[in-house]
């Protein structure tokens, strides 16, 4: 059995290599850039009115010849000598022979003659080329996550395809006899299954787009096969139950058989002790307790800031700290703690009900706070470091 810090370290020393993927931009959302994207073209990419109004070529009078119109996406060009004006709308490109443009609150139209209010400078109201960003100018840097505004910037731009980090195929396979879908009559001995949706909505919150799901039964020669199926059909693997010691425990059987090496299996923690990390041919395996909670925490712990590492996120396993405990909490535990928790400012409470069946506390927790082992009081204000959730 090994130690919190122990098992995050060898995550983090065999988190596979990042993969690189080039996709649509409609299929980027929450993507990562792995490169720089340079622009293509000047934006805007013509001299552009910021205003409806009227495009001047200016002289030393306030009133003007209007002799024609503009809208945006007109492709027609209009040759204005001093003294005449061209009607216009924002966004439309702005006559090279223009030299300003009066939006249409400050002047007066009377006929074919433009009356103005006051007097224009030069450029006013018009919006030079690559006034955004100039061609071949950096748009976006590696690292960015794509939002809706980097992508409509993005879109903006003409760019159809960008460079991103992979978001890996992760793997859910549920075992156990006890467990019966909801939805069916519950009889004497079974329970309801809950950790596949809870950890299937756990990896969309994180940021995963691609899910599979897997059932097997407590019998060794199917767990081995769904195990074995599910490997090669996903980059990550998360197994529910099955773990532990008992005589209908068939995973780490399995797994030792398809040859899965083993990073760690136990860790002095509370809840989740019994947790496998491996792996085989660049992909990882992790067994999680079946007991939802610790299934839970163990997830969040390990196996999500594993997947922001693979996103390309940065500092995933750094743990927010300085939040000040709102009451003592007396530690008399051979094993490391999380426990649920919720957070407000700098301060944070924690939950009751820790046991590892449950989440009826995990469901209004936001986030975790680690314990480490030890006998030892911490008093009311003491400083805990949290795990946001």
């Amino acid at each position: 059995m090994i130690s919190v810090e122990q098992a995050l370290a060898l995550l983090k020393n065999n988190i596979p290599q990042k993969k690189e993927v080039q996709i649509l931009l409609t299929e980027v959302h929450q993507h990562i850039l792995s490169k720089d994207v340079n622009s293509p073209i000047n934006m805007p990419p013509f001299r552009q009115s910021a205003m409806d109004g009227f495009a001047l070529h200016i002289y030393d009078s306030l009133t003007y010849k209007i002799i024609g119109e503009i809208k945006a996406g007109d492709a027609h060009k209009i040759e204005l000598k001093a003294g005449e004006a061209v009607r216009i709308f924002t966004g439309a490109a702005v006559p090279d022979s223009a030299n300003a443009v009066m939006q249409i609150e400050k002047a007066a139209v009377k006929n074919d003659d433009l009356i103005l209010t006051e007097s224009v400078k030069e450029s006013t109201n018009i919006r030079p080329i690559g006034e955004q960003i100039k061609v071949n100018e950096k748009a976006l840097l590696k690292g960015t996550k794509l939002n809706a505004a980097a992508i409509g910037f993005l879109a903006g731009l003409g760019i159809t395809t960008v460079s991103v980090y992979k978001k890996p195929t992760v793997g859910i396979l549920i075992t156990g006899n006890e467990l019966v879908k909801p939805g069916n009559i519950l009889k004497h001995g079974k329970i309801y299954e809950s950790n596949a949706i809870m950890l299937q909505t756990a990896l969309t919150e994180t940021g995963t787009k691609n899910i599979n799901t897997y059932e097997v039964n407590d019998d060794f020669i199917n767990t081995k096969n769904s195990i074995e199926k599910a490997i090669h059909e996903n980059d990550i693997l998360l197994i529910s139950g099955g773990i532990s010691v008992g005589d209908y425990d068939f995973v780490k059987a399995a797994l030792e058989e398809l040859q899965v090496e083993t990073l760690f299996y136990k860790v002095n923690q509370k809840p989740g002790k019994p947790l496998f990390a491996g792996k085989i041919n660049d992909k990882l395996v992790f067994a999680l307790p079946g007991n939802p909670a610790a299934s839970l925490t163990c997830y969040y712990i390990y196996v999500q800031p594993l997947l922001k590492t693979l996103f390309g996120e940065t500092e995933a396993n750094k743990p927010i700290t300085q939040k000040k405990l709102t009451e003592e909490l007396i530690v008399k535990n051979t094993r490391s703690q999380f426990l649920k928790a919720v957070f407000t400012d700098d301060e944070v409470t924690i939950s009751t009900h820790q046991n590892s069946s449950m989440l009826n506390t995990f469901a209004v927790a936001n986030c975790l706070v680690f314990v480490p082992e030890g006998d030892y009081h911490l008093a009311k204000n003491s400083k805990v470091d949290i795990y946001p959730i």
